[in-house]
Parts: C-alpha cells; structure tokens; sequence
C-alpha cells in the first residue's frame, strides 16, 4: 500500500537518515533516480535526444544538476538552465554543481533570482530563459526548479518560465514535486499562482499527498515514488494512504449458491421531493447494480407507481417505511421541507448503516440539533460532500475547503464523528481517528449531473451487504472511479459520459474484482 507523507514528516526522514549517510548521499541518489525516470522516458537512441533541466537555487536544483550530469554521460544532449543561490551554497549542491560542469552538458546561466532559496519563490527580471524554452525542439524538460519548501508564488522571470514550459508539446518530468505545487495540499501557491504541469513526477523519499488531489492531479501526471534507499526504519508509521484494493479486498467475497436476497441485505434510498425523482432512482439503481438484496426508492413527496427503466425497484412513500430494517441512503433529490427534516432526523436516530449526501448534508449544516444527533450516533455515519456542501458544514468559503481538502475532511470527520468522503478531483475519504486515504482512480468524466448519487447508491449497497463502513467508502469510490476510466478508455467519455452509464461499467468491476481477490 503507497503511504503518503506531509512535507514536515520527510523533513524529519531526511534529517535521520542524513545523519547516517556520507554527505550528499541523498542528493546524488536523487539524481540517478531522476536520470534513470527521463532516461525511460526519451526515444530508444538517447544520443539524439534534447534535454532542457531547470536547475533552481536550492537543494531541488542540485538533484536536476545531479540528473543533468548522469544524462549528459548517458549521450543525451543536455542543455541546464541553471539558477545560482545568491546566498551561500549547500557542499552537496556545491558538488553536483561541479560534477554537471565537468560533464558535456551545456550551461545557461539564467538571470538573478532576486535572492531565491529553495523554501521562497524566484522573481528576478525577464531575461532569455523564455526564448530558451522555446527556440528548440525538446525531447524532455525536468523541472528541478523548487522543492517540497515552496512558500510564495512564483513571480516575475520564474512564472515567465513555467508558462512557457507550460506550453511545450514534449513530456516534462518534475523532480520531486512540480514547481510552483504545494505537496501537502495539491492547491497551486498562491492565488493566482502558477505551477509546472509536468507528464510525469519522480518523488524523493516518500509519496505526497498534494500530488493526487486537487490541482495536484493536474500538474503531477503519473507519479512514481523513488525512496533513496533509505532504511524503512526511519519511516513513521503513515496516517495518509493512496487508495487501493488491498484496503478493502477481505470484503471481495464470492456468492454461495445456497444464497438468496435475503442474504444481501437491504437498501433505502431516501429522497425524491417534487421534480427530483431522479436522484433517488440513479441511487437506488446503483445500490441493485451493486449486489444488494432488495432496494427501495422511498420518496418525500407522492411515490412514482415505478421505475419504468428499472422495475425491479420497490417505490414507497418514505413516511411510512420502517427505517429500521435497511441501509440508509438519504439526501438524493430530498429537498428542504419539514417532512425532509423529519425523515433525516428519524434517519440519524437510527442504530444502522447510515449514508448521508447532498440535501441531507445541507440539512445537517443548517439544523444544529441534526449535527448533534449526528455527532453522537454509535455508529458513525458515512458523509460524501462535494466542496460547496463541506463549506456549508465547515462554516467557511469553499476556497478554503480546496485549498487543504485533507484538513477539511479531516476537520469534518472529527466534528461529525462520520467517515467522510469529500468528492473532486483525489477525493479524500477520512475517518474520525484522522486516518485519510486519497483515491486516485475517476477522471472529468464524472463532472456531470448524477454521478454523486451513483457513488451514495454504490457505497449504500456495500454497507447493505455487511461492509464496513471505512471500507464500503474506500471501495465504493474506487470502483465509481474505475468505472468512469474504463468508459473513457473504451471511448465512452469523458464529454458526454452521463452518471446512468456508470451503473453497468462499476457491476462489470465489481464481478471482476470479486473473481481477482475474493476468497
């Protein structure tokens, strides 16, 4: 299972094993491991490859000198942008900087950086960095502009630069993080800042939560973790994890043939007011598709007499349905009304599985006596907000939800007692304990209408069939995901995919997850 650390706790691991290794060591390490990521990613005769490497003023700048070095021996033609400290220089940078020179690698000395370190953001003037970039046909840039200590924006001479690495139509490999991407948080620095949009990111000692979440996702490309060789003692037991099947596989059992629907439990979805009955159907469809027993559509308002495209539905009146007897799905199309309350309130009260979403959520942030009930449920509830509806919970801006979504689920978990999934781009599902794992299946497929009822339904049947909640979270969002990557590979989206046609794509993973690792 891929742990992810915060920047503070690989600062930590650096210093350890620092302390036990000849110096530079880790550097040097750095750089073959960049090396050996862009010498996978150039044409098989590397002799005629163009190599453009950014060389920042820190210590992320001497792992691209490193890499340069070990490229340029390698036959490729390395071209290094390089961005002297105006201060005082690391010895281990101070070597690769010598080991770079003496290579056949080629030097650009860039303009000054306005006295830029590793942990603060170069401005300097405009010099010719830009017609660099540009003037030539490169197989490859690495970006060893800033590290993991990134703090302010990247402004002047260096935001000309990554805009116009950024518009390069060849690969780009970050080392260790994207410049300009803050790797606990995956928000760009800065408001209006800007960051390098890398094809691919080679990670130094551990992986980074801020490289599969928000922004993140779009500047990291495929990442790949490099740990330096450093000894597995020195790593802290990880509270941050990549989703994986491994994490909920145990629950990936196969059917007996003395089964029957009994045996798979019962789901409720609740919802429905006037001119929202979709909703609650694409919930209660997927929660069938999902292997549950018997699935109900229970509806706020008049009942539809069926659903026409899916018979195999029980539509009720909500008020009437004992509660008691089904995993809950509520909020899907539930409106604001007093009845909608009523019904949220009952549901909360309850002793089982409990699923709370869209206007169900709205109602929790705006009715202290349901957050309370909420809180002090003896088995926590199962919470999947979008942004907007954490904010409402959080009581704060959306901006400050995005910009540390681990925190804000993390916050969210807490206050609520719940398992929370907080959906976008590297959606963060996080327990009350402040454990917090990052999916990174799903794609802009699913920014569309409809999917989050799909993802409620989907994690609805799961707990029907006796999965945990934290582990009916975990896998209910990666198989949502798999299911939109999938579609979009078979040429199904991702424009104009609709949440309906997630609903057979994530029964086929199911069924092929269930003959992979079932027991």
């Amino acid at each position: 299972m891929n742990r992810l650390y915060s920047v503070a706790e690989i600062r930590a691991i650096e210093h350890a094993a620092a302390a036990v290794l000849p110096d530079g060591a880790l550097m040097q390490r750095a750089g073959q491991s960049g090396a050996n990521a862009a010498l996978d990613m150039l044409p098989f005769s590397t002799n005629r490859a163009r190599v453009l490497v950014l060389a920042g003023p820190g210590n992320n700048g001497g792992d691209a000198l490193e890499a340069a070095a070990h490229l340029a021996y390698a036959g490729a033609s390395v071209t290094v942008l390089h961005y002297p400290p105006t201060g005082e220089s690391s010895a281990e940078r101070q070597a690769a900087l010598q080991r770079a020179r003496v290579s056949d690698a080629q030097f650009a000395e860039a303009a000054d950086t306005d006295g830029a370190t590793d942990t603060d953001a170069a401005t300097g003037t405009a010099g010719a960095a830009e017609a660099l970039v540009a003037g030539a046909d490169w197989n490859l840039v690495v970006d060893g502009l800033f590290g993991i200590g990134l703090k302010r924006p990247l402004t002047g001479a260096m935001r000309s630069l990554v805009e116009a690495v950024n518009l390069l139509k060849c690969q780009v490999l970050a080392l260790d993080v994207p410049s300009g991407l803050n790797a606990d948080t995956g928000a760009v620095v800065g408001a209006e800042g800007v960051a390098v949009r890398a094809t691919h990111t080679i990670t130094f000692i551990a992986d980074k939560p801020g490289l599969h979440t928000w922004e993140g996702r779009d500047h990291a490309g495929l990442v790949d973790v490099s740990r330096l060789d450093i000894d597995a003692a020195l790593f802290p037991p990880a509270s941050m994890h990549v989703n994986d099947v491994k994490l909920f596989a145990r629950h990936l059992r196969p059917r007996l043939h003395s089964s029957h629907k009994g045996s798979y439990g019962n789901v409720a979805v609740i919802g429905g007011a006037r001119g929202m009955a979709g909703a609650p159907l694409l919930a209660a469809r997927a929660a069938l598709h999902t292997g549950a027993g018997r699935v109900y559509a229970l509806f706020v308002d008049e009942p539809l007499p069926c659903d026409a495209g899916q018979p195999e539905l029980m539509c009720r009146g909500a008020g009437d349905f004992d509660l008691e007897t089904a995993a809950l799905v509520i909020g899907p199309g539930l409106g604001a009304s007093s009845a909608a309350a009523g019904l949220l309130a009952r549901a909360i009260a309850g002793d089982g599985a409990l699923l709370a979403d869209a206007d169900a959520l709205n109602l929790i942030a705006a009715t202290p006596p349901l957050r309370e009930a909420l809180a002090g449920r003896k088995h926590p509830a199962v919470l999947t907000p979008h942004p907007l509806e954490a904010a409402r919970l959080l009581e704060c801006p959306v901006a400050e939800v995005q910009a540390d979504r681990v925190l804000a689920a993390r916050k969210l978990a807490a206050s609520l007692n719940a398992v929370v999934v907080l959906k976008g781009s590297g959606t963060v599902i996080a327990a009350p304990t402040g454990a917090v794992v990052i999916n990174t299946t799903g794609n802009p497929a699913l920014a569309t209408a409809g999917t989050g009822d799909v993802l409620a339904g989907l994690c609805g049947g799961l707990m029907a069939q006796g999965w945990p909640q934290w582990e009916a979270a975990l896998g209910a969002v990666w198989l949502h995901g798999m299911a939109a990557d999938v579609l979009v590979a078979d040429g199904a989206g991702p424009i104009g995919l609709t949440a309906g046609e997630l609903i057979p794509a994530i029964r086929v993973a199911l069924n092929r997850m269930v003959q992979h690792h079932g027991r």
